[in-house]
């Protein structure tokens, strides 16, 4: 059921086609602890791709160190950031340009 579950809530991500629609669905999902987690953590990515510090990464998101590390570790070994942060850059230089 869990592999179902998760199944279900991805092609649900993939349905959405504006950020405020992302929103929208995070607010339905995630409590405001929850959603403000994973903003932290994927700042906390760009902010490790971009080389920052740990230090730096601590005070600009209030994340622990071992939170980081985990997402130093997911960046370094993982699909999903690697996936997701140079389309969110590329999204980034369209918009500005």
């Amino acid at each position: 059921m869990e592999k179902e579950d998760r199944q279900i809530l991805c092609r649900a991500l993939l349905c959405l086609r504006t950020p405020e629609e992302a929103s929208a669905l995070l607010d339905d999902l995630c409590t405001a602890a929850e959603r403000e987690e994973m903003s932290r953590r994927l700042r906390a990515a760009l902010l490790l791709r971009a080389g920052s510090p740990y230090n730096d990464v601590v005070a600009l998101t209030g994340l622990s160190t071992a939170t980081i590390s985990r997402v130093s570790r997911s960046l370094k070994n993982g699909e999903g950031y690697a996936c997701i942060l140079p389309r969110m850059q590329e999204a980034e230089a369209e918009e500005k340009a």
